[in-house]
């Protein structure tokens, strides 16, 4: 989107709302959506077996019909969830349709689509982040870990749905890394790679609602990305969160406002990118200072169904302005002060091979303080429901105090079961009391 698009000079009424994506991440923004007191109808394309919004059988990427069925609905908003369909550019057909997008173009993607394109902006912008080294060949990127001679962050540069990240303990594992990624494990994602050097501090992720030029803040969370408890095994796409991370109070989160949010948004203004959507800062804190691990150009997964209960009815404007560049003109976005919880319960054998097609048993109870939202789950005809993927359900509960929220989720999840159930028991364990 060009710099100089139009911005109205008052939002229009918002009552149809279309989110792009399958997973978990898309239930929670149409649940929460569906609590804004002017929105009449959700869909969601193309949806899951889960019960929010109405499921559209229209592929992510699929932009011409994404077009056709915005048009033919009189959608007056859409949210793209994933990040692949940002980097395909569903949003620049979108907006040229004319239709109200919450999610940044082709070219605001790369933050997320291009770890080296991500870590150029940086450095233009003085933006802190770890040194790094991109490199296009097997033999480049052995050649730079045997000039360092220490353990390196391998990355591959492309989407590799949250698990093209080996975070090296010895020289070794890096150079296996390596080899793995250039043999195809990540497919294209992997043909380049960022090789960086590893920091030292606790992670957390903040989230930035953009209209181009302003941002909004949301509070800050913290994910669990490995496997097994006690943070072992393989990175995932994320097994559980909560939020308000404490790791952030209000003066860090304006800091990383001013050290991190406000450059990088500079910095795409001046290449010409407009950028409408989230800016999700994946952050280290370290012994000099917060440092830049990552760039996503989407909510984060299990993050945002950690964050969507503490939102306001105020959202649905919030992410409508931001849409249409016009920040100055949304309501003040409320915040619940409770403490939100996130368990992921996975399928057998993932993240490398999921097995699916099991029979899923719940007896969870939603409520306004307990939230169950389906990833991997697809409806049968029977109307019966079955695992459909790696991550299948989402718990979240909120509670006055984070040991009040992680009771309620555990108990949630004890109400779900199919065969190979896998979850964490340590989620929030940094947060715990009563572990």
């Amino acid at each position: 989107m060009a710099i100089s698009s139009t911005r109205p000079q008052a939002l229009p009424p918002l009552r149809r709302v279309l989110i792009v994506g399958g997973g978990g991440r898309e239930q929670a923004l149409a649940w929460a959506l569906s609590r804004n007191g002017t929105i009449t109808t959700v869909w969601v394309a193309p949806g899951n077996g889960g019960p929010e919004g109405q499921a559209v059988d229209i592929a992510e990427t699929d932009s011409d019909a994404l077009v056709t069925f915005c048009r033919q609905e009189n959608v007056d908003l859409v949210v793209v969830g994933p990040e692949a369909p940002l980097a395909a550019g569903v949003g620049d057909a979108l907006r040229s349709a004319d239709i109200a997008v919450f999610g940044p173009d082709a070219a605001g993607a790369q933050l997320e689509a291009s770890k080296a394109w991500a870590k150029q902006l940086m450095q233009e912008a003085a933006v802190p982040t770890a040194g790094h080294w991109s490199v296009h060949s097997e033999d480049e990127a052995l050649a730079v870990l045997k000039k360092v001679n220490r353990p390196l962050v391998v990355k591959a540069d492309g989407l590799a749905a949250g698990k093209g990240v080996t975070v090296a303990d010895t020289v070794t594992e890096a150079e296996a890394a390596i080899r793995e990624a250039f043999q195809g494990r990540f497919g294209d994602a992997g043909a380049h790679l960022v090789l960086e050097e590893r920091l030292e501090g606790p992670e957390v992720s903040v989230f930035a609602l953009c209209d181009g030029e302003r941002i909004v803040l949301l509070p800050p969370a913290q994910d669990h990305k490995r496997l097994e408890e006690g943070d072992q095994g393989p990175n995932t796409g994320g097994m559980g969160a909560y939020a308000p991370a404490p790791l952030l109070d209000q003066d860090a989160l304006l800091e990383i406002e001013a050290l991190v949010l406000q450059p990088t948004l500079k910095a795409l203004r001046e290449r010409g990118i407009d950028y409408r959507g989230v800016i999700y800062a994946g952050l280290m804190l370290t012994a000099t200072g917060p440092q830049v691990i990552e760039f996503n150009c989407r909510f984060g997964d299990p993050e945002c169904q950690t964050l969507m209960p503490l939102m306001g009815p105020e959202l649905g404007a919030v992410l409508q302005a931001c849409a249409l560049g016009r920040l100055d003109l949304a309501p003040t976005l409320t915040l619940s002060t409770r403490c939100s919880a996130c368990i992921v319960a996975a399928a057998e054998g993932y993240p490398n091979a999921p097995r699916k097609g099991d029979a899923i048993h719940c007896t969870h109870q939603m409520n306004d303080t307990h939230q169950l939202f389906h990833a991997g789950t697809a409806r049968q005809p029977d109307g019966s429901l079955t695992t459909s993927g790696g991550r299948v359900l989402a718990v979240v509960a909120q509670g006055d105090d984070f040991d009040a929220a992680f009771a309620a989720a555990y108990s949630g999840i004890a109400g779900i079961n199919f065969p190979g159930i896998t979850y964490r028991r340590d989620i929030g364990h940094q947060v715990r009391s009563n572990q």
